[in-house]
């Protein structure tokens, strides 16, 4: 077995065609959980860091939306957005 060198970075790649998707999605997922009168930050926080897609309402057929996405591709898409609109 070898050892991992501490001093090296890993790189980690998202296929970038799928951004988009990502995007629309966590709009239409945020819209739906606004509708249910949920707040749409807590909630989604609440699945990003569990998993648990109880999180979100099946509403609108959000729940099953955001289950389409794994979930590094909606904090890459998250982050991206933020850091480029400072």
């Amino acid at each position: 077995m070898s050892q991992t060198n501490m001093q090296d970075t890993m790189t980690f790649k998202i296929k970038t065609d799928d951004m988009e998707g990502a995007k629309e999605i966590l709009q239409r997922v945020y819209s739906a959980l606004l509708e249910k009168g949920y707040n749409p930050i807590n909630q989604m926080v609440g699945y990003l860091l569990s998993g648990d897609p109880a999180y979100i309402t099946s509403h609108a057929n959000a729940r099953t939306l955001i289950c389409k996405v794994d979930r590094d591709e909606l904090l890459e898409e998250l982050l991206r957005y933020y850091l480029e609109k400072r």
